[in-house]
């Protein structure tokens, strides 16, 4: 059975740095990302990919259990970098979430992770996947590329958040727990 892929790969006028998409998202975190509508008439745990909102981070929450199951992942596009990426940073987090962590503390251990600027992007030699990513061209695309991946990083904690810790227990989800140390295609970030 093979993994599942981006529904972005087709995706008209991407943009691109290195082989990385800078897909929209629907975020209120400032960024380069252009931005999508908001949602009004579904919620995040029930957005289809037909949706005019849906976005790489949905995606990525949507596809994240099925996915790390595979160990090999073979790449058709930019926008499978975009969920390569957000599916090693979903790893990371869950990493930092505890079996009985309120989620307040789950918040300040995740959004810590999500706002470090010291991590690393395609190029960077600390990088794990650069077999699989091109660097930026110059220092400016390399400043964007960061620039939008923390943007990524920040939406995609506040929604792994609510998923999480979506039962209204103020105990984290034993299910989402149980991936906390899978690896994706055999790296984490």
């Amino acid at each position: 059975m093979p993994a599942y892929h981006s529904v972005f790969l087709d995706e008209p006028n991407q943009q691109v740095i290195g082989n990385f998409a800078l897909l929209p998202l629907r975020t209120r975190t400032r960024g380069p990302a252009q931005q999508l509508p908001p949602l009004t008439d579904v919620s995040d745990l029930d957005i289809e990919p037909s949706h005019t909102s849906y976005d790489p981070l949905d995606e990525t929450l949507s596809l994240f259990r099925a996915n790390t199951f595979f160990r090999n992942f073979e790449i058709k596009g930019p926008a499978d970098r975009v969920l390569i990426y957000g599916i090693l940073f979903v790893s990371e987090a869950l990493s930092k979430i505890r079996p009985g962590m309120s989620r307040r503390d789950a918040e300040k251990a995740v959004m810590n992770v999500a706002l470090d600027t010291n991590f690393a992007i395609p190029g960077d030699a600390a990088f794990p996947l650069n077999q699989q990513f091109e660097p930026p061209k110059d220092r400016n695309e390399a400043e964007v590329l960061r620039q939008y991946i923390t943007q990524m990083r920040q939406e995609l904690a506040q929604r792994l958040l609510g998923r999480v810790y979506g039962d209204g227990s103020g105990q984290p989800s034993k299910w989402w727990l149980s991936f906390q140390k899978r690896k994706f295609m055999g790296k984490q970030l």
